[in-house]
This record gives structure tokens, sequence and C-alpha cells, in this order.
């Protein structure tokens, strides 16, 4: 089944897909050219697959009760485009046409402020723990649709992004299976 986008960059609701709108984002900048796809990975607790804390985590529900580990992300606000779980769901959290908040501090190229020029795609995962077959299956699919709307040229992890701060998506993501299955060029990858 094709994704589609909205004008407005939100994907069109089917099955594998769920729309779980944020509050955390804002405009981007008037100049700003899309072409940065920054792939990160999240579990909640770390290591934990399923359940609703990434979720509540992107729009400000997080139950921190629900685990001790929870309490340390108390008043943290992020969010990110979009969320692949361990079956190849999909949940968006933000539209392509605004800025989610995924990077923090970062530079890509020599330009600052990723956040501004990119769009992040949340991995269901650890830096450790192989991807899902299903994982890779539906980012080569979002990869599409993304590249088909905006001006995407890059792929970068956030490790390449902010290293030294950051080590997702780690050395379980497979780069090259990504670039073979989203038919993405080798050489606008991470080397």
């Amino acid at each position: 089944m094709t994704l589609q986008l909205d004008r407005h960059g939100w994907l069109r609701p089917r099955a594998g897909v769920l729309l779980c709108p944020s509050p955390n984002f804002d405009a981007r900048p008037a100049d700003a050219q899309v072409r940065l796809l920054v792939l990160h990975n999240i579990s909640l607790p770390p290591g934990r697959f399923g359940g609703p804390h990434v979720a509540g985590l992107f729009t400000n529900t997080l139950d921190y009760g629900a685990h001790p580990w929870l309490e340390r992300l108390r008043g943290l606000r992020v969010s990110a485009h979009f969320f692949v779980r361990r079956d190849g769901a999909i949940v968006q959290f933000v539209a392509t046409a605004a800025r989610a908040w995924h990077a923090g501090v970062s530079a890509f190229q020599g330009s600052a402020r990723c956040n501004d020029f990119s769009l992040g795609i949340e991995l269901e995962g650890t830096d450790t723990l192989p991807y899902e077959d299903a994982q890779y299956h539906a980012l080569a699919r979002l990869a599409a649709v993304l590249r088909a709307r905006h001006p995407l040229v890059w792929a970068a992890g956030h490790e390449h992004i902010a290293p030294g701060r950051k080590t997702d998506p780690g050395p379980a993501f497979d780069w090259p299976r990504f670039a073979r299955a989203a038919n993405w060029p080798r050489r606008h990858l991470p080397r």
C-alpha cells in the first residue's frame, strides 16, 4: 500500500499508519529547505519495546509513574516527525511542513540547528539490537514518500549530527540495507 502525504505533510491514515499530533513543534525558518533525513532510535524505558511511552513523551502525556526510569524525562519537550515501531507500524507526530524538536544541538555540513532543515524519524530500538525487517520495509516506504515531497538529499544518524552527545541509531543500524531498500544514493549517507 502506497503512503501519501496531504498538502500539509500529514500521512493519509490507513492500515499501519497512526496520526498522533504533538504540541512540540514550531515553524521552520522561511528560507529553510528540507534536505536532511535524520534517523534516531528510542525505547522507553530503554530496551523495552511496545507500549504507550514514546507517544506519551512526544505528546507531553507521559505517565512518569509507569516506570522509575521515566521520571528523568519530566519536563522534556521533544518530538519527531515519525516513529517506526518494531512491527513496521508508522506513527506521525508532526507534519513535515513544520519543525519537529528531534535533533537538539546539532550541525550538518557546516549548518547548525538541524531541526530547521531536516525531518526526524525515530526507530523503535537500541544502538545494539538489530532492527526488524518490518522497520526497514516501512522506513523505505516512508523515505520514498518524503523524497517525493521534499528536496531530501542526505540521510544521517543522530550520532552524525551530534557526535559525542548522541549515539543513535547506532552500530545495529544497517546503512547499506537502508540504501538498497530506500534507493538512497550511498554517497549521500554516512561513511
